[in-house]
């Protein structure tokens, strides 16, 4: 075992979620600015869509049961409304999402690390939203997939991150989680590919 392995081994679970996702989340930061999402309205809704067919997979998990009892506002967590209105209000169609991640039996450790991607996303939107004024939009019009969730990023976030490392999984379920937070990434990569084609 490297050094490396031993600290992920130790580390609480959203650290390493985060370690292992680094270099997927490196190459989708990439893959945005090749897109160039900000130059103008048009190119931003396409950036939409592919936030909304993400939000489409995982509106299933932000209601399970099972999951609301471990956070309790996941519901209200969810944007997949929210990026609709913005389609709506960019004139974008709505792009017909699949059943692929909503029809999957996740287990608990891994439908959190497709959540703890999501909600990851929450705390770049806060810069991402400082572009939005040269578009002519706001989180009330436009970019309301990106504003500020009620009671703050920050505490949303370090709600998130406590419930996320305070489930007990087992070792198959630690790696389930581990490929699905990695999924979670490619996942939208495929939306952002075919959103921008």
């Amino acid at each position: 075992m490297t050094a490396s392995q031993s600290q992920l081994s130790h580390a609480l679970r959203s650290q390493r979620l985060n370690q292992i996702t680094h270099e997927p989340h490196s190459r989708l930061d990439s893959l945005v600015k090749s897109h160039d999402p900000f130059s103008s309205r048009e190119r931003f809704a396409r950036f939409v869509a592919a936030q909304y067919l993400f939000q489409y997979d995982l509106e299933k998990l932000y209601n399970t049961p099972a999951l609301i009892e471990l956070v309790p506002d996941l519901p209200a967590r969810c944007r997949v409304k929210q990026a609709r209105l913005d389609l709506a209000d960019l004139e974008h169609p709505l792009p017909q999402g699949d059943e692929t991640i909503r029809e999957q039996s996740l287990s608990t450790g891994a439908a959190l690390a497709w959540l703890f991607v999501s909600e990851g996303s929450k705390l770049g939107a806060a810069f991402l939203l400082k572009r939005m004024p040269a578009l002519g939009l706001s989180e009330t019009f436009g970019a309301r997939h990106l504003g500020e969730p009620e009671g703050g990023r920050a505490q949303g976030w370090k709600h998130f991150v406590a419930a996320l490392d305070g489930v007990v999984l087992d070792a198959e379920q630690e790696r389930q989680a581990e490929a699905a937070a990695i999924a979670a990434f490619e996942r939208f990569v495929v939306h952002l590919e075919r959103c921008f084609a």
